[in-house]
Parts: structure tokens; sequence; C-alpha cells
């Protein structure tokens, strides 16, 4: 069977670093599993940047195939091919469907190549529609009806999620209910299947089935006071980078706020304030700290749901040596 390496958990673990190490070992590549660095030109807030660390050498991104108007090609880092990055241009409106399209194409490809695929990263939600499907992801974003619910109070859209699909709603866990975005998918969702013919449902479940894999899940954790060091210094470093003034170069491409992923991507949210004029650099960066640590929590929250996950701590001596013994039984067996 088909097998797939997985290497998720929380931010600032390393998940890259490690991912680039096995691959190496085991003849792999790289599929990235980032919602946020699907998008090119966000390079210094997303952690491409690392990709022109001194620790790899990059060659130029090469286009191999493209899928619809995207752009799929892979980074060459020292002779470790690392796909799904710089898909799209920051005013594309990306989604998981658009994700699983590249993914599963990508993955194919590895696999007639003999090689084997890593997933890497911390978009959950990336990985389990690749691995597992999902159903509704069919579904296509409705913009209209997400810009008309924009500015609906949490308990409007629970009233309202309630009167359309009361169970999807007793289904949904507690955060979910107080999460707007979360709620609107689910209202869109619930219109959209509402006013699907039979035929129509069954050829999105068709399009939504998962690979058939033998999978491996490796997930990268710390202690909190540790995470939240290692997330800190990173922002501190992207600030030295020149975050700023890649934000700046993006607005001066028209790029805006509103109508781009600037607006909603963390790393770039963050800094609308200041270049309205209302908060400090100070503020922006200490609310980008905040919201990565955030981030964090929420991802682990995720991904300890999933019981397949075999758990690393990085702050324990020699835990990558005992992530290679358990992908090497994994992948070539124990007497190898």
């Amino acid at each position: 069977m088909n097998k797939v390496l997985i290497i998720c958990g929380s931010t600032a673990t390393g998940k890259t670093e490690l991912g680039i190490k096995l691959a190496r070992m085991f003849g792999g590549e790289i599929v990235s599993a980032d919602s946020r660095q699907v998008y090119r030109g966000m390079d210094v807030g997303t952690g491409k940047d690392l990709l022109e660390s001194s620790k790899f050498k990059v060659q130029s991104a090469k286009l191999q195939f493209s899928v619809q108007s995207f752009r799929i090609g892979y980074y060459d880092i020292n002779g470790v091919k690392v796909w799904l990055l710089d898909i799209v241009e920051p005013d594309y409106k990306f989604n998981v469907a658009d994700y699983k399209k590249c993914a599963d194409l990508v993955i194919k490809d590895i696999w007639q190549r003999g090689k084997l695929p890593i997933m890497v990263g911390g978009t959950g939600f990336y990985i389990k529609a690749v691995v597992d499907g999902i159903e509704t992801i069919g579904v296509e974003p409705d913009w209209k009806l997400r810009e008309k619910l924009s500015n609906c109070q949490t308990g409007e859209l629970q009233i309202m999620l309630k009167g359309i699909d009361p169970e999807h709603y007793r289904r949904m866990n507690e955060s979910d209910k107080q999460n707007p975005r979360r709620l609107i998918r689910a209202i869109e969702i619930a219109k959209d299947v509402k006013g699907q013919s039979a035929s129509r449902r069954t050829n999105t479940k068709a399009q939504c089935q998962n690979l058939n894999v033998n999978k491996l899940f490796v997930g990268l954790m710390a202690p909190n006071s540790i995470l939240y060091q290692g997330i800190d210094q990173r922002v501190d470093e992207r600030v030295k980078q020149g975050i700023e003034e890649e934000i700046r170069g993006l607005l001066e491409k028209a790029y805006d706020w509103k109508n781009s992923a600037l607006g909603v991507t963390l790393a770039y949210r963050e800094w609308q304030k200041y270049f309205e004029g209302k908060i400090t650099k100070e503020e922006t960066i200490r609310k980008w700290k905040f919201d990565e640590h955030d981030y964090g929590r929420r991802q682990m929250t995720w991904f300890k749901k999933d019981q397949r996950i075999n758990w690393f701590d990085i702050s324990k001596r020699n835990y990558a040596q005992k992530v290679e013994k358990l992908v090497k039984s994994w992948y070539i067996g124990d007497d190898a």
C-alpha cells in the first residue's frame, strides 16, 4: 500500500527541519500542509525565510505542473523537494478544497517516482482533508453570504444555524459554537446541502474521497513555557528580517487588507492597525506574539483529538533519534 508520513503539531516546534532530515534519510519529498505558505510574496511572516537560512541551500522554485490556475512547483533544499509553497497570489481566496486537489496530485506524483511523501505542517484541516477525506469539502465558499454575515454577532449566527440545521449545531463543540468563522461555514454548508439534489450530493461525496494510504503520524510538542519562548524569539527574528517592509511592498502592489490574504492571515493581520496609524509598532508585535500563542494552543487542541498521532516532546533529549527509529520500523521494517 502507498505510504504517507505526516509530521504535525504546534507552530515553532521544528517540523520542517525534522521533515527535511527524514526525507534525506528515507528518500522522501516534503508536501507542505501550511495554509499561510501557499501565498506568493508572503514569505517573512509565514516562515518561508527558513528556506533561505544558512542551514539550507535553495535553488529557484521549479514549475512542475499546474492545476487550474495554480502554480505547483517545488523548492530544492539540499536535494529534497519541498512542494506546495507559493501556489497562488495573495488576492486568491485559497481553501481546503483547493489544497486537497493540489496535494492529491503531488502525492500521487511522488509515489509514481518511488519516493515517500512527507506531509509537514500545522494546518490540521488540510491534513485531514487529504488523509481522511471531508465530505463537505465539495461545498464551495459562498463569498456573498460570508460578507453578508460578517457583521453578525455570535449569538445571531447560532440562532441562524439552529434554524437551518439544528443537528449540525448540536454536534459542534463549545469552542466552535463561539467561533463566528466556524458558525458561518456551518451555515454555508447547511444552506448548500439543503439545496442539493441527490445526484449532486453523490457527486460531491465522490470528489472528496481520501487517498488509500498507509499513514504514520508524528506529532511534535513542547511545554507551553518553552513553546512560547520559541514563538517570541521567532517573531522578533521576523521583525528584524523585514516583515514590516514586506507588508509595505505588498500594499504598494495594490493588495489591500479587505480583499487579500493580508487581512486574515496570522502575522499579517496584526499589522493593519499599525499601518493605519492606530497602534504602535510595539503594540503590534505584542499582539502578534499573543495571537501566535493562541494559534499554538488551538493547533494542539485539534491534533490532541487524533489518537493516531505518536507524540514527541522536543524539549527531551534524543527525541529526533526516537522519531527516526519509529519511521524506520514503519517504512522499512525492524530488520532492515
